[in-house]
């Protein structure tokens, strides 16, 4: 009899243990640029490129007992096409033409060098998670060149861990915001203008 109250003793602890583990994700995010922006330029060619220099596509863990277990991944091709395509939005918005390759003609570079998210234990019940995502632009016309980084930053607070589709939203809203502070910046266009 001790031997099957034990025996079910460990299962009660066994799945209890269990039950604090948090699967990893991975994320398709979305950023999204959604300012308005003053043309300044009537047309001329700029070459855009987008790219990913981050060392780690693992952005942080969502937290729990088990936390080198839940990793959240987000890979370059999960979202490099959607910033791309949005990056050349706003350089259209600007009054320029982008343009994937080419020679001679003025270069707009952005690279996401950070993306972060940060499972904290908050105050009590109510636990955060915090969201960093970092931008680095080089713009080049002729012999000028101009160079900004970008940080926008999200904390979310939360009772339950957030599932898939949350943190997506999550570091969408963080990558979008990002991009705002890109655009915002009126160097850009004055610098592409000359």
């Amino acid at each position: 009899m001790l031997r099957y109250l034990f025996a079910s003793a460990a299962i009660i602890v066994s799945v209890s243990l269990v039950g604090c583990g948090l699967s990893p994700q991975y994320l398709t995010p979305e950023p999204r640029f959604s300012g308005q922006l003053v043309a300044v330029g009537q047309g001329q060619p700029v070459v855009v490129r987008v790219s990913d220099a981050r060392s780690n596509p693992v952005i942080g863990t969502r937290g729990g007992l088990y936390a080198q277990s839940s990793a959240i991944t987000v890979n370059s091709k999960a979202f490099l096409p959607r910033l791309q395509a949005e990056t050349d939005a706003a350089v259209r918005m600007l009054g320029f033409t982008p343009m994937q390759q080419g020679a001679g003609e003025a270069q707009l570079n952005l690279k996401l060098v950070e993306l972060s998210y940060k499972a904290t234990d908050g105050n009590g019940v109510i636990k955060e998670a915090q969201l960093s995502a970092v931008y680095a632009l080089e713009v080049q016309n002729g012999t000028r060149r101009y160079n900004g980084r970008y940080a926008a930053n999200l904390t979310q607070g939360y009772a339950k861990a957030p599932n898939e589709l949350t943190n997506t939203k999550l570091v969408s809203k963080v990558l979008s915001e990002g991009l705002q502070r890109v655009f915002n910046d009126p160097a850009i266009g004055q610098l592409l203008a000359q």
